[in-house]
């Protein structure tokens, strides 16, 4: 595995990067790789993630939602 070394990181935002490596119970180094493996990740993958998560919310939220066929149908009449 290669190393990488970025001289010049403001302090404001090492205590950032610090922080939410706190905040995820992880190391600055696992966070710092968990940041660039995510920035170069194809966006349809982020996508596809974004959507998988909103689903399971859903479902956890137990709310129920009605049949908006009648709504779309109506829509599309006017």
């Amino acid at each position: 595995m290669s190393d990488v070394l970025i001289r010049g990181v403001p302090k404001t935002l090492l205590d950032h990067l610090k922080q939410r490596a706190v905040s995820n119970r992880s190391s600055l180094q696992q966070e710092l790789l968990s940041i660039l493996e995510e920035a170069v990740r194809p966006h349809s993958l982020q996508s596809i993630e974004t959507a998988k998560r909103i689903r399971k919310q859903l479902e956890n939220s137990r709310r129920q939602f009605g049949d908006s066929t009648q709504l779309i149908r109506e829509d599309r009449e006017r």
